[in-house]
C-alpha cells in the first residue's frame, strides 16, 4: 500500500516536471520556428457550415458583427468560460451572413497580433481545433473576397496552428479533445493540398485513438453513452467533409460509423428516451436525428445485449440494465458504480430511474453521482460495488468489479433479466445476484435480489434503492406494505414482503450539470445467512 502511494507520488511529481518544461520549450523560439515552418498552397476546398449542425447549436436569432465591439474585445478582462467561447470562434456560427467582411476580417487581425506566437490560455489544445473548424467552415465570412496578403496571413496561421496540434496530440489526455484535434487536422488537410500531409497524419492519430478505446462490439471502453454519440457525431461530419470534397472516404471512417451507428440504435433511437447509466444525462436528440435523417444515415440494431447493457422493450414497456463488467481505469473518467441498476419506461415515461451524473467542477457532487447509491441497485454496508481514487483532479477507478453471469430471456407473454457481479467480494465475500421477470398480461415486475455469502463472516446490514423522478410522485400505505407510484396518468404499487419498505429523498443528476431533490423507495435489512434472497413486485394498478 505505502508502496502504491509511493509511485503514486514519484508519477505525479514526474508529471508536474514534464509538464514545466513542456511549458518552456513551447514557449521558445525553437517551438515557434518548429510550428512557423508553413506552405503557401491555396485553401481549395471549402467546407459547408451546415454539416456541423450535429455539434454546434445554431441560434435562431443571427447577429451582425458590428453588435461586437471590435477594438477591444480581445483585450477585455473576461471569465475562463466566455474566454473559451470567445477563443474557439464558434460564435462566427452565429453571425448573419450579411455582416460586413471587412469588420470580420479586422476582429481576426486583431486576434492574430495578439496571439501570432504560442500563448498556453489561447492556445489550448480543444480550442485552437474548435478555432480552425470555425474559422476554415465559415470562410464565406473569414477568407472569401478578402486580399491576397490578408489570405495569405490566414493560411498560415490556420497551417501554424495545425502544427501546434500536431507536436500536442499525444500530450493531451482528454479522450474527446484528441477526437476534436484529429478532426481539425483532417479538415486542414482537406482545405489544403500540401506536401506535409495533415490528412494522412491526422487520420492515423484517428485510428490509433479508436482502436484503443473501442472494444470487439464497436462500443467505447469506457462504456459511456454520451461518449458513443460524440464518437458518432464527428466521424459522420468527417466522412460528409470527404464526401463534399470528391475525396475518398477512408474504409475506417465507414466502418466505425457503422459500428457507432449500431450502437446508438441500441441505447437511444431504439427507446427515444435516454438511459442513465455511466455518465450519460437527459438530453435532446432530436435535431441529431433530422442531421442523420437528412444526409441518409439509418442505423438498426435488434439485440438485446450490447455494449454492457440489456435491454427488453416492447411497444409500451422498456426494461434496461446495466450488466456490463468495469472498464479498464483509464476510461472510468465518468464511469459510476451502478452494475446491475435498471430502468423501466412505461408508455415513454420513466417509472424506475437511475440519478443521472454530475461532472461539473464540483467534487463532491461528482463523487455522490458515481457512488451505487444514486442507482437504482443494491448497496451493501454504504459502500459502492466500486471504488475510486483521485487523479489530477478527477475521480477514476480503483477497484472495478466483474459480472459473473449474464442472460436474458425475451418472449411475447414472458421476459427475464439475470445478473451478477463480484463487487462486493473482496470485503464482504458476497456475491450480488440479480434476477428481474417481466409479465406484459399482468403488467408486473418480479424482482428478486439474492446475496450469496461464501464466507460467513459478520452480519451487515443491506439497502435496495428504487429511485424515480422528480416529479413523480409517492404515497406509503397504511399498512407500511407498498408503496403506490403516481406516474402522470399511470399508477403502479410497489411491494416487498418480509422486508422494511421507507421513501427517502435523494439527488437527481439526471439533467447535465445541476440536480435537485428527487425520491426513492428503500428496501433495508441485516444479511443473516449465507444467502439472502429479497423478492419485491411492482404492478400497474
Amino acid at each position: 500500500m505505502l508502496l502504491d502511494g509511493f509511485f503514486e507520488t514519484l508519477s505525479e511529481f514526474t508529471g508536474i516536471i514534464k509538464k514545466k518544461f513542456r511549458n518552456i520549450y513551447q514557449n521558445s523560439s525553437f517551438y515557434e520556428k518548429k510550428i512557423s515552418k508553413t506552405f503557401d498552397n491555396e485553401f481549395i476546398y471549402k467546407p459547408s457550415p451546415h454539416l456541423l449542425l450535429s455539434i454546434i447549436k445554431y441560434q435562431n436569432k443571427k447577429y451582425k458583427i458590428e453588435d461586437f465591439e471590435l477594438e477591444t474585445v480581445w483585450n477585455n478582462q473576461i471569465k475562463s468560460r466566455d474566454f473559451k467561447k470567445l477563443n474557439n470562434f464558434f460564435w462566427l456560427f452565429s453571425l448573419d451572413l450579411k455582416s460586413s467582411k471587412n469588420s470580420v476580417k479586422k476582429v481576426i487581425t486583431n486576434w492574430i497580433n495578439n496571439n501570432s506566437h504560442f500563448k498556453k490560455e489561447s492556445w489550448e489544445f480543444d480550442m485552437t481545433a474548435k478555432r480552425i473548424i470555425s474559422c476554415l467552415s465559415n470562410h464565406q465570412l473569414t477568407y472569401d473576397d478578402n486580399d491576397k496578403e490578408y489570405r495569405s496571413i490566414f493560411d498560415h496561421m490556420i497551417q501554424k496552428q495545425t502544427n501546434h496540434l500536431l507536436n500536442e496530440i499525444k500530450n493531451s489526455n482528454d479522450l474527446e479533445n484528441k477526437i476534436i484535434g484529429c478532426t481539425a487536422i483532417i479538415l486542414t488537410g482537406l482545405c489544403y493540398k500540401i506536401n506535409k500531409n495533415y490528412l494522412e497524419i491526422g487520420l492515423s492519430f484517428l485510428k490509433k485513438i479508436t482502436v484503443s478505446s473501442i472494444d470487439n462490439q464497436g462500443f467505447t471502453r469506457s462504456r459511456n453513452i454520451k461518449q458513443l454519440i460524440f464518437f458518432l457525431k464527428y466521424f459522420v461530419l468527417i466522412r460528409e467533409w470527404f464526401k463534399e470534397a470528391q475525396v475518398e472516404v477512408p474504409d475506417h471512417i465507414e466502418e466505425n460509423i457503422y459500428y457507432f451507428g449500431q450502437g446508438y440504435a441500441f441505447v437511444r433511437q431504439n427507446i427515444a428516451t435516454d438511459l442513465l447509466f455511466n455518465g450519460n444525462n437527459n438530453s435532446n436528440t432530436y435535431d441529431l436525428d433530422n442531421y442523420l435523417k437528412r444526409l441518409g444515415y439509418k442505423f438498426k440494431n435488434e439485440n438485446k445485449d450490447y455494449g454492457g447493457y440489456i435491454i427488453l422493450k416492447n411497444k409500451k414497456i422498456c426494461l434496461a440494465m446495466d450488466a456490463g463488467s468495469s472498464p479498464n481505469s483509464k476510461y472510468t473518467h465518468d464511469y459510476q458504480s451502478g452494475a446491475l441498476s435498471f430502468e423501466i419506461i412505461s408508455n415513454g415515461k420513466k417509472l424506475i430511474t437511475n440519478c443521472g451524473y454530475y461532472k461539473k467542477n464540483n467534487q463532491n457532487l461528482n463523487e455522490i453521482s458515481k457512488s451505487s447509491a444514486v442507482h437504482s441497485t443494491l448497496i451493501i454496508d454504504d459502500n459502492s460495488s466500486c471504488k475510486f481514487t483521485k487523479k489530477k483532479d478527477k475521480l477514476i477507478l480503483k477497484t472495478g468489479l466483474k459480472i459473473t453471469q449474464r442472460n436474458s430471456v425475451c418472449e411475447k407473454n414472458y421476459w427475464k433479466i439475470s445478473a451478477a457481479h463480484d463487487g462486493y467480494f473482496k470485503k464482504f465475500k458476497s456475491i450480488h445476484e440479480r434476477n428481474i421477470e417481466f409479465f406484459p398480461e399482468q403488467m408486473k415486475f418480479v424482482g428478486n435480489d439474492k446475496i450469496i455469502r461464501k464466507k460467513n463472516n459478520h452480519n451487515f446490514k443491506f439497502d435496495i434503492r428504487f429511485h424515480l423522478e422528480p416529479n413523480i410522485k409517492l404515497m406509503k400505505t397504511q399498512d407500511n406494505k407498498s408503496v403506490l407510484i403516481e406516474l402522470e396518468d399511470e399508477g403502479w404499487k410497489f411491494t416487498c414482503d418480509n422486508y422494511e419498505i421507507n421513501i427517502d429523498n435523494g439527488l437527481y443528476f439526471g439533467n447535465k450539470n445541476s440536480y435537485i431533490e428527487n425520491q426513492n423507495i428503500f428496501v433495508s435489512g441485516i444479511l443473516n445467512n449465507n444467502e439472502e434472497n429479497i423478492k419485491w413486485e411492482i404492478r400497474k394498478i
